[in-house]
This record gives C-alpha cells, sequence and structure tokens, in this order.
C-alpha cells in the first residue's frame, strides 16, 4: 500500500491573490463569525424603587434587518442582577471604557459601573464586558417571574465613596482611570481608579438667593445650590458645569484645576427656550459633542447649542411643548467607508428625549440658505432642522423616557461600511425599549432639501406665550427613523440607563482575570489642592 501523495492534493488548492492564504483563512473566518453569530447588549437602568436592575440582551445579525414582528421575537432578553443597591432613589449611571491592554482578551475584559443616588454614596461594581458563558447542563435559577436569570460571577462589588454630603447628580468616566461627581453640594469631585483616592475637589459657588422660583422646595431659610451636570471636553483639559438657582454656564480649566469663565445666560437665549419670568432659567444638562468644536445646554424645555466661542448657534424647541429630559449626540468609533457618507455629519445629530415618550433627532449644523425651512426665532436664534423621531404618542408610546443610550452596532452594512445604531430607552413606566435605526435613513434626513418635520416651522407659536393653538399641529407628524425591535417590562420606575456592547461571544467560557487595573490615559490634574470659584459673582 502506497503513501497518500500530499503534494498531489495541494496542487489542486488555489493560489491567493490578495494576501497569504492564512490571511484569506482569517478574513473568511472573521465573515462567517460576523455572518452567523449575535451581539449581546448589557443594559444597566437605575429606579426609584432604589433597585439596581441588569440585563442582558441578545440580538441576532439578521434582527437588524428584519420586520419588528420578527425582531421582537428573536430578541432575548435575561437578567444578570437585580438587587436594592441603595436606600434612596438611583439618580444617575456611569460606564467606564473597558480595559484597553494588549495582553487582555476579551473574556477578562471588564467594565467599572458607578452609581449615585440621593443617599450621598457612589456605589462601584465591576462588569464583565464578555457575555457570561452558556452551561445547559446547570440547572436554571429559580425565580417568581418568566424571564430567563443568566448570572456572570465575574460581576462583583467593589465598595462605596462617600466623600459627597448632598444627592450626587451626575457621574462620568472621561478615561478608565479616572471618575468625576458632582452632587448638590455645590462639588465636583475627581476620583483616581486604581485607588479610588480622591484627587481634587471642585467647589462651585452657592448662588445668592434673588426670589423664590415657582416648584422651589427648598427649605425656609436655604436657596436652591448645587451642580446639576457637568460635561468634560474630549481634550480633557476643560470641563463646563451647570448648577441649581444659576442663570450661567460655569467653564472650568482641568489642567490647573481652576475656573476659567462664566458664561450668563441673556434674556434672548431664555426665551428663545421658554424660559418665562417666573421659570429657574437653570441649565439641566450640558453635553459636548465628539469632536468637540461645539456642545449644547439643556433647559426645562428646550436647549441651546453653542459653539467653541460661547455664540449660540441654534436652538431646539419640541413642539407641541414638552419638557426635556435627556441629551445625546451620536457618535461613530471610525469614519465609514463610502465617501457619500460623512462621518461629520453624523456627530452633528444630537438626540432628545421628552416627556411625551419621543426621542428626537436633530442637526446642528449650522446652515446658511434659508431655502431649508429654518426661520429665525423672534430671539434672533436660528431654529435647529428636526431630522424625525422615535415613538410618540402617534405610535401608542406617551410615557416620559427619562434616559436612552445610542450604540452603534459593529456588524452593520458591511459592504457600504455604514455603521447601524441601536437606541436603548429607559421609561418611566418601567419598559426598556430597543430601536433599530438605519444610517440612509439619517442621512437622507440631511441631505434633504427641506425638514421632514418642520415643527419648529410654525409661526404662529410664540415661545413662552400659553397660546391654545401652539398645541394643534400645524405641519406633518415627525417621519418615524427608527424600528422598534424590542421591548422588556421592569416593573421599576427607571431613573437611568446606560448601556454597552458586549465582546466575545456567550459560548466561549473561560474563567476571567483577576479584575486588575491597566494604565490609562492620565488627566493632566493630579493636585490634591481644592480649587474654588466663589469669587465671582
Amino acid at each position: 500500500m502506497g503513501k497518500r501523495k500530499r503534494d498531489a492534493v495541494d496542487d489542486h488548492r488555489p493560489s491567493p491573490i490578495n494576501g497569504s492564504a492564512k490571511e484569506q483563512k482569517t478574513s473568511a473566518q472573521r465573515i462567517d463569525a460576523s455572518a452567523n453569530n449575535h451581539i449581546t447588549i448589557q443594559i444597566v437602568v437605575g429606579s426609584y424603587e432604589r433597585v439596581l436592575h441588569g440585563i442582558t440582551a441578545e440580538v441576532p445579525q439578521f434582527a437588524v434587518a428584519l420586520t419588528d414582528k420578527d425582531s421582537d421575537e428573536c430578541i432575548t432578553f435575561s437578567d444578570t442582577f437585580l438587587f436594592h443597591a441603595h436606600t434612596s432613589a438611583i439618580r444617575c449611571l456611569a460606564l467606564s471604557p473597558p480595559t484597553s491592554s494588549k495582553d487582555t482578551s476579551a473574556q477578562n475584559q471588564r467594565v467599572l459601573l458607578a452609581t449615585g443616588s440621593s443617599d450621598e454614596r457612589i456605589n462601584l461594581y465591576h462588569l464583565s464586558a464578555s457575555p457570561p458563558p452558556r452551561n445547559n447542563k446547570a440547572p436554571p435559577i429559580p425565580s417568581l417571574t418568566s424571564n430567563a436569570v443568566t448570572e456572570d460571577p465575574k460581576n462583583r462589588e467593589l465598595g462605596s465613596l462617600i466623600h459627597h454630603s448632598g444627592p450626587v447628580t451626575a457621574l462620568h468616566f472621561p478615561t478608565r482611570s479616572k471618575l468625576l461627581s458632582s452632587a448638590e453640594d455645590s462639588t465636583i469631585a475627581i476620583v483616581r481608579s486604581r485607588d479610588w483616592t480622591v484627587l481634587s475637589t471642585i467647589k462651585a459657588p452657592i448662588p445668592k438667593a434673588q426670589g423664590r422660583p415657582s416648584g422651589d422646595t427648598a427649605p425656609p431659610g436655604c436657596v436652591p445650590a448645587g451642580v446639576n451636570d457637568f460635561a468634560v471636553h474630549p481634550s480633557m483639559k476643560l470641563m463646563l458645569s451647570v448648577g441649581k438657582g444659576e442663570k450661567c454656564m460655569r467653564l472650568w480649566n482641568l489642567v490647573i484645576g481652576k475656573k476659567a469663565g462664566v458664561l450668563n445666560f441673556g434674556r434672548e437665549i431664555l426665551q428663545g427656550v421658554g424660559e418665562g419670568k417666573w421659570g429657574s432659567g437653570e441649565g439641566r444638562k450640558v453635553v459636548w459633542n465628539q469632536s468637540g468644536d461645539e456642545f449644547v445646554v439643556g433647559f426645562e424645555r428646550g436647549a441651546v447649542v453653542f459653539g467653541l466661542d460661547s455664540k449660540p448657534r441654534g436652538r431646539i424647541l419640541p413642539s407641541p411643548p414638552t419638557k426635556i429630559h435627556q441629551l445625546r449626540y451620536l457618535s461613530t468609533s471610525k469614519a465609514p467607508e463610502n465617501p457619500r457618507s460623512n462621518k461629520v455629519e453624523l456627530s452633528n445629530v444630537l438626540a432628545v428625549s421628552t416627556e411625551d415618550g419621543r426621542v428626537i433627532f436633530y442637526t446642528t449644523t449650522p446652515c446658511e440658505a434659508s431655502g431649508l425651512g429654518i426661520d429665525s426665532s423672534e430671539a434672533g436664534i436660528p431654529n435647529c432642522r428636526l431630522l424625525g423621531q422615535l415613538g410618540g404618542r402617534s405610535t401608542g408610546l406617551g410615557g416620559r423616557i427619562k434616559d436612552f443610550d445610542i450604540l452603534e452596532v459593529s456588524y452593520g452594512d458591511l459592504r457600504s461600511g455604514n455603521p447601524e445604531f441601536i437606541t436603548v430607552t429607559g421609561s418611566s413606566d418601567g419598559a426598556v425599549r430597543l430601536w433599530r435605526i438605519k444610517v440612509h435613513d439619517i442621512l437622507y434626513s440631511l441631505k434633504a432639501n427641506g425638514s421632514p418635520a418642520s415643527e419648529n416651522q410654525s409661526s404662529s407659536m410664540r415661545v413662552g406665550s400659553e397660546n391654545t393653538d401652539a398645541t394643534k399641529p400645524s405641519s406633518p407628524s415627525p417621519r418615524q427613523i427608527g424600528t422598534l425591535a424590542g421591548v422588556y417590562e421592569t416593573g421599576n420606575r427607571i431613573t437611568c440607563l446606560r448601556a454597552f456592547v458586549m465582546v466575545g461571544h456567550a459560548d466561549s467560557g473561560g474563567n476571567g482575570g483577576n479584575g486588575g487595573e491597566h494604565p490609562e490615559e492620565e488627566m493632566n490634574y493630579e493636585s490634591n489642592n481644592s480649587s474654588d470659584g466663589s469669587d465671582d459673582s
């Protein structure tokens, strides 16, 4: 019996043209994995009931291209953790970037979770960045509900921070190595995540009492004080903050930890966003865009977009008038391969969640042409062009959306290179909804000659007035630019929400690492000295 001739078999193999056979095999495996597998989204929600709820949503790749009915049947939700994290309502959440060390595998990557509450405490947790391994042999975890339960032993609690003396209002991880927190004690603390040491405390001035605004719940003899929100510039050198009882925003220099300036909100700005005579006029939210060339300040019923020169570029005023709860810019990880798709256009798209159950999308790009349906308001600030919306009473969803997050789906459109987005919304009725947004729908609205739903074109509505005609739609309803992909009922009144796309696959086991910290990019300000900005008015 003769030996088998391997050379004869190898002669029939096609020779690689654009690269080696090993590279082609790796590329083919990557395409097959992208075509056959799914993504897993980790969702974390806080509620008035002090409950911290972790949910994973498995979204198959083909579910992104199917109809709503098919997508709802394909998406699988499961509980990863559910417990009382605080002694009072949870007000804010923050997620850190995952570990980026080269020697850390996908199964060993960790994400830091920080939760802030009215009990003046900040709780810290380690979350696994990879889906929990599937163990079909293990008995199911008993539960009183029909929801699937999948525990991950790599999720663990780290401890609590008690450096604030007031309810925590905002949390943010600019990098994995730093955590910034603000509270109603008018302080912004910078904490190092390596040993959880408070490096510095920035003190915002307490505003002077200038009358009692409507809805003020401060006790007698006290004035509303505290930091409502803050935003760190992408360069990690500047920070903006807005506070209670202040009709201004403050700029802080993070290099030296000192105040850099104060921008007062003029009458035309406040009137342009519906802040009347008896309104507080304070900023509720502040957000930088991805490139750092503009920022938006959110008020109770509107928002104003500013440039780097601190001059207003445009205003956002939903119609019919409603309260605003959250603001977020669309962000993409890389520029699309298709030259027709512009990353700059997507980075200037702002999403706004409202009291009446909508997520409205606007473009903040300045438009000089008068034929785009943008009329100047009476205050002289142009209106941002409306692109579309998600949800709303027209779709049967009227509950207020307290918080939402926008995630870029990695598999997206492989041919054109355009990503797709999944928007995760949390409502006060306890529902977590996943919406699918195609990029070409947003680009179509951006390149349209006219506003697809010119809600700001209503000339019959005057800002700050109580005209009953303002509630009547003077133009067609905004077009829906997304489709509902899945709904999960938590049973709690949601106050805050954060989400991220998990790496790896659920079928890949692994014991996980020790969750140790890795050196990350450090912020410039490392001093232990506290800065005080109370010398300005």
